[in-house]
């Protein structure tokens, strides 16, 4: 180690006299520019420190000692990592198997209230529009924006590879190439966090207990740092004498109690080298209180972002998966035979709900481990297409390859596993729940002991992690699409099996033990009377499983179904008759998927054929077409010009079920189509879309109450928002409407520049006109 006092020029010479020893072997953390041509800064933060800061306890060391001694620790335990969670596998080189991913940065976060699957749909599509960011560059501001970076907020779905993301940031960091400004990385993740609620710790104890590549920085050192960080006064991380980043990964997961809102009569109560409960570090962490001017990272899930108001975010980033690029990227580097990976991308090019779920990084695991298998028994046409089969040859899959290493005894004892698992996988479906606890398990009947063993066995379905907290357990399925479907099993077996209780309390009285097709009609409307959709997949998989040739694929696992050709044709018409008043047109939309997974594609054909006609409004479309039509002209790649509704020839639902496609359309006239709160949630999605395309609208003649106008209103606000024309003409709009308009307005002026209030004729008796609130 170099004397602390030495001058850079002193520094420079001492490195070049020492470089005729060949055994010199410079850190991380050492200087590029005199050391190494094999890897050179990539940024200007990987440039050298100009400044080397002395650390005075618990003995004089300089700050690039604890730099590259956290960086090698850290380059050890993320330098590998296997594809999926299989833990017999090796583990490759994460720089080998990493595949980018697309990543945009934007000024705000939209809070989607549909399930993931239908957000990946619309994050799969990429437009010119959009605004790409490195890994690296993630707080570099834009040339827009002036003020330094110092939270960053990145949402993405479950699995799309947000925690992959983070681990090649830490790797980057620990091996040089990347943001080397910063002297002290901590990444923490909330699954590690959970268990520790309700002790108490200081920040230094908390880092050593979840993060052990921390221990050898001693506690009196950690709390040097801290403790200047905090005493400063200073909240610019440029300008800071010891740079740090904390990164807190899955705030989705996290079963804190964090209170991370505006409250301003919170004030920091306790030192940071004094010891509090988590909740309590990480809330005045999150809202800048501890350490002023340390960097946060933080990913979640969209669902839970709002736990962070926008007042303590500098940037938000969406991680929106694989571009089509890229999916070919991965399936090469999965596939090194030409032709083999050739056969793969072609396959999922050929089925629309394959391509789009490819979009999320874990499907494409999944993808390419049941089709590596395939591959060798059978021809092209003959792979999954829908995602109930490629579900199912997956478990069937893992069901296979237990029985050759663990099953002696049979394969009844390797169905009664899944069957367990099936059944942990609904309850916390019901519950919301992503990661389970010893707790969890034993309320689902489950023992911990035997929850272990099925992690071992099960290792690309059921995961178990320790936590540092008394060795803590924690469990998990590989992404939630499978606990969907393991959910989906477990509730077919409950109905073969005539599990009355279960069906009781899910379907209710009348469905409990009827015919399948009312049984599948009954779990549609469960999944329907569910705000944010989470039953959705599960629905679309229960469907599928009643098919006879995934039952097949499965063997007893399922039991015996009666699944005649008349009960399958039963179920497709009641998915074809079925309407429900007040349901969001784009929950209505997964009543088209459950066709499909029925392999049912007569309504995609009717609606194909449709589109190519010449004269459209000729033809009379049903509710269950315009909801197909809504889902195709939404994700269409060509942008639509004008959606009007009055020219469509449909019943006055099938114009609501139509309202989706405002999302891809640059003008939508809406009016006199009785809107309701959730149809403008829908338009207000239009709005606050990155990109929106929406330039005029018009909603006239609908009578929007109060609760519709705020829904309204939060789309006007977006940054993304390009609506340049409003007609509100007739609407009965109230004095609160307009004040919550106003406001709106007031907020995000950029685009706007026609506003009709024509006909509104309580504005009119109010004393204040119209024209002057706004």
């Amino acid at each position: 180690m170099w004397p602390l006092k030495m001058t850079l020029n002193q520094i420079h010479m001492n490195v070049t006299m020492k470089m005729t020893d060949t055994s010199l072997c410079l850190s991380p953390g050492s200087l590029w520019s005199q050391t190494s041509e094999a890897h050179p800064p990539q940024d200007p933060s990987a440039a050298p420190h100009t400044k080397v800061v002395e650390v005075p306890v618990p003995e004089p060391q300089s700050i690039t000692h604890y730099q590259e001694m956290l960086q090698s620790n850290l380059k050890d335990r993320f330098m590998c990592a296997t594809q999926g969670w299989t833990q017999n596998k090796d583990k490759q080189r994460l720089d080998e198997i990493y595949t980018g991913l697309y990543i945009t940065a934007g000024a705000s976060i939209h809070i989607s209230k549909q399930h993931e699957v239908r957000q990946v749909e619309m994050a799969g599509k990429k437009t010119n529009t959009e605004k790409p960011v490195k890994p690296s560059d993630m707080f570099k501001p834009p040339p827009e924006q002036y003020r330094p970076i110092k939270t960053v907020l990145t949402n993405g779905i479950a699995g799309i590879g947000k925690t992959f993301l983070v681990h090649k940031f830490v790797l980057d960091w620990a091996e040089g190439r990347t943001n080397q400004d910063v002297h002290l990385l901590f990444p923490l993740t909330f699954r590690h966090l959970n268990p520790l609620k309700g002790d108490q710790f200081s920040l230094a104890e908390l880092l050593h207990e979840c993060i052990k590549e921390t221990v050898g920085i001693k506690k009196e050192a950690l709390n040097y740092f801290f403790q200047k960080l905090q005493s400063s006064g200073n909240t610019n991380y440029d300008k800071s004498e010891f740079k740090v980043l904390f990164i807190l990964d899955g705030l989705d997961e996290s079963r804190l109690q964090l209170d991370c809102s505006t409250n301003k009569t919170r004030r920091l109560k306790f030192k940071v080298t004094e010891s509090t409960s988590v909740d309590e570090l990480l809330t005045n962490l999150i809202r800048g209180k501890l350490l002023p001017s340390a960097r946060l990272w933080i990913t979640t899930r969209p669902a839970a972002a709002n736990q962070v108001h926008p007042d303590f975010v500098d940037i938000v980033t969406e991680v929106r998966g694989f571009t089509d690029q890229q999916k070919e990227e991965y399936f090469r580097k999965r596939f090194t035979d030409e032709e083999r990976s050739n056969k793969v991308i072609s396959h999922i090019k050929s089925s629309r709900s394959l391509h789009i779920m490819c979009h999320i990084p874990v499907f494409c695991w999944i993808t390419a481990t049941v089709l590596e298998d395939l591959l060798e028994t059978r021809e092209l046409e003959e792979l999954p297409k829908t995602l109930t089969e490629m579900y199912t040859e997956f478990l069937w899959y893992q069901i296979k390859q237990r029985e050759e290493k663990y099953c002696p005894e049979g394969s009844e004892k390797c169905f009664q596993d899944i069957k367990s698992l099936a059944k942990l996988a609904f309850q916390q479906l019901e519950e919301g729940n992503l990661v389970f606890y010893e707790k969890d398990l034993k309320e689902s009947g489950i023992d911990v002991s035997e929850a272990s063993v099925y992690s071992g066995v099960f290792t690309e379905i059921f995961k178990e992690e320790r936590g540092r907290k008394n060795e803590a357990m924690m469990f998990s399925f590989v992404h939630l699409s499978v606990q969907e479907f393991l959910a989906a099993v477990y509730m077919v077996h409950c109905y073969t099996d005539t599990k009355t209780q279960v069906l009781e309390k899910f379907v209710g009285v009348k469905n409990r033990c009827s015919s399948l097709d009312h049984f599948l009609l009954g779990a549609m409307e469960k999944s329907m009377e569910s705000k944010s959709g989470h039953l959705d997949l599960f629905v679309r998989f229960l469907h599928g499983l009643c098919l006879e040739s995934n039952q097949r694929v499965l063997g007893g696992l399922l039991g015996q179904t009666k699944t005649s050709p008349g009960t399958i044709q039963r179920a497709i018409n009641n998915l074809k008759e079925m309407n429900r008043y007040g349901i969001s047109p784009d929950r209505s939309i997964n009543i088209f998927h459950c066709l499909k997974e029925l392999n049912d594609h007569s309504v995609h054909q009717e609606i194909q054929e449709f589109l190519k006609s010449g004269n459209r409004s000729e033809k009379e479309l049903s509710e269950i077409q315009c909801s197909a039509l809504a889902y195709m002209l939404q994700m269409s790649e060509e942008v639509l010009d004008e959606l009007d509704l009055k020219k469509y020839n449909t019943s006055d639902q099938g114009r609501l079920r139509l309202i989706p496609a405002v999302r891809n359309c640059r003008k939508a006239n809406l009016s006199g189509c009785g809107l309701s709160v959730t149809h403008c949630e829908v338009v207000a999605s239009a709005l606050k879309s990155n990109p929106s395309h929406l330039t005029e609208l018009d909603l006239s003649w609908n009578n929007l109450q109060y609760p519709a106008v705020p829904q309204l209103c939060g789309g006007l606000r977006s940054p993304h928002c390009r609506l340049e024309t409003l007609r509100l003409l007739g609407c009965r709009l109230s004095d609160l409407s307009c004040a919550c308009l106003a406001s709106a307005l007031k907020s995000n002026p950029s685009h706007l520049r026609h506003l009709d209030l024509s006909w509104n004729n309580n504005l009119q008796d109010s004393d204040m006109p119209a024209e002057s609130r706004l």
